[in-house]
């Protein structure tokens, strides 16, 4: 058998799935691992967890699958994006805790650079706003704050990346220090436009040129993975952060296409192909994905918590011991009770950009339960894709009136939480047979680079529904419900 790897470094577990050579699961095995909040707002993990749960889980998934390591063809790596790592060149030992895409730490510097008015700029070139979210103020945060970093960083001494990066330069043996377009793409250090490093805006940062990985296309050659991990050595040969990789999977290679995924956040990637619409809705322009040295585009809308939501109401409040029991609550909530939840935890991402904005709960009675609560925090989810849909289809006339979502990540297993989504955005949801489609397009990336996978057409040509939601809502329901949606945040903001 011929196989090819897969491995998804989230943010909450890794998980490592060996695809066959038709593309199909043949073992998947999976860890979580710690989440660590040293202050309010603050997310960290610990470097070490993210290694070992990856090889651990690669392992594994071999193991399940009777591989051996010359049974597999490619290594394709996906990963949680804006999460940044720091460590020493020489020992490899990172400086500190990986500082994770949910950190809000460094909004004072980011309103420092809006009030020297550096926005503008930085937007033009990247794509992206001054948002504690991306991955360079986190950079230059560490260099600030950790003794002796910024002097080892000028010497040359310290190394950049994001945690595709952190992992290949781990799975080499110290032997490439590299990352993709998307995952550069999400730095606040790249030109979108241009296609290198901006020195401008890592000269603004103090972040020195030395610490950055060499940018490459997400099925470039990134190496091989040193004999002691798996027996023999193992090509490396696509990369992309997770949602590019979902976008991929979910076969969206035409403009106009949109995916979203919902896990820990929820994300909307619409295909604008070689043209990078500058957004006047707060959307972000960003690389979805790069063959062969050229770049597609998309509009991106990001939402911090979707699947945390649920993870919320399980250890924070303690109403439910498992995800899955969500479904049956809601079902059975109260239909007089309009409670909304603005889950705002670590701030609210598009199109709003407000890095203070904490949650929030509106319309609570002494008969609001464990039911209402459950109901509240799936219905966040449809209620924030809608804001991303109607920024999307301002900013861009490709994206039509007449939207089709593809869907993926584990939420949209949900019945009921999918039909909600179709339901509040008056559109048609797709579910596809395959929901592990971040997976399946770095498989399908480096699989399709060893020649083990056919090309781009066939590969789209292969995408299955599984099933397709259409809405069901009253308009005057559906209205009735996004404005209260809206007031919820308006308060919420305003709070």
């Amino acid at each position: 058998m011929t196989y090819v790897m897969a491995i998804d470094q989230g943010t909450t577990s890794s998980r490592t799935i060996l695809f066959d050579g038709d593309l199909k699961v043949a073992a998947t095995a999976q860890q979580e691992f710690a989440q660590h909040f040293p202050q309010s707002g603050w997310v960290e993990h610990n470097p070490e967890d993210l290694w070992q749960t990856v090889i651990l889980t690669a392992r594994d998934a071999m193991g399940r699958a009777g591989a051996t390591a010359s049974d597999i063809a490619a290594i394709g790596i996906t990963n949680q994006r804006e999460t940044i790592l720091v460590w020493d060149r020489k020992t490899g030992a990172p400086i500190h805790n990986a500082i994770v895409w949910q950190d809000r730490r460094t909004a004072p510097i980011c309103e420092a650079l809006k009030a020297a008015g550096h926005e503008g700029e930085i937007t033009r070139k990247t794509g992206l706003l001054l948002d504690p979210y991306f991955s360079g103020t986190k950079v230059k945060w560490l260099l600030d704050n950790v003794e002796g970093a910024r002097a080892k960083a000028k010497a040359g001494d310290l190394l950049f990346g994001t945690v595709d990066c952190y992992l290949i330069w781990r799975l080499t043996g110290g032997a490439v220090h590299a990352t993709d377009a998307t995952n550069a793409a999400r730095t606040l250090l790249y030109n979108i436009r241009d296609g290198h490093w901006d020195m401008e805006i890592c000269t603004l940062l103090d972040i020195p040129q030395s610490m950055l990985p060499e940018v490459r296309d997400c099925d470039g050659d990134f190496g091989e993975t040193t004999a002691d991990l798996f027996g023999t050595p193992i090509p490396i040969r696509g990369v992309a952060g997770d949602q590019q990789a979902a976008t991929v999977g979910q076969a969206c290679f035409a403009p106009g296409m949109m995916k979203s995924t919902y896990g820990t956040g929820c994300f909307a990637l619409l295909n604008t192909g070689q043209t990078l619409v500058s957004s006047q809705n707060r959307l972000l322009g960003t690389i979805a994905y790069q063959f062969g040295g050229v770049t597609t585009y998309a509009l991106e809308g990001s939402i911090f918590i979707a699947g945390a939501a649920v993870q919320w109401l399980r250890d924070g409040l303690g109403i439910i011991k498992d995800a899955s029991e969500t479904q049956a609550l809601a079902q059975a909530a109260d239909a007089g009770q309009n409670v909304v939840l603005v889950p705002a935890f670590t701030g609210l991402g598009a199109p709003y950009w407000d890095a203070e904005c904490r949650g929030a709960v509106f319309g609570l009675t002494r008969g609001t339960g464990p039911a209402e609560l459950a109901r509240a925090a799936l219905e966040s989810v449809g209620y924030q894709t809608r804001d991303l849909l109607e920024a999307m289809q301002a900013d861009w006339q490709g994206a039509g009136g007449e939207a089709v979502l593809r869907v993926d990540g584990g939420m949209s297993a949900s019945n009921w939480t999918m039909q909600f989504l179709s339901d509040i955005l008056g559109a048609q949801v797709d579910r596809p047979t395959v929901l592990e489609t971040t997976a399946l397009g770095v498989a399908w990336i480096a699989g399709m680079k060893v020649g083990v996978y056919p090309k781009q057409d066939e590969f789209a040509r292969s995408w299955a529904l599984e099933r397709r939601f259409q809405p069901a809502m009253d308009d005057t329901v559906r209205d009735a419900k996004y404005g209260a949606w809206k007031r919820a945040v308006k308060g919420a903001m305003g709070y």
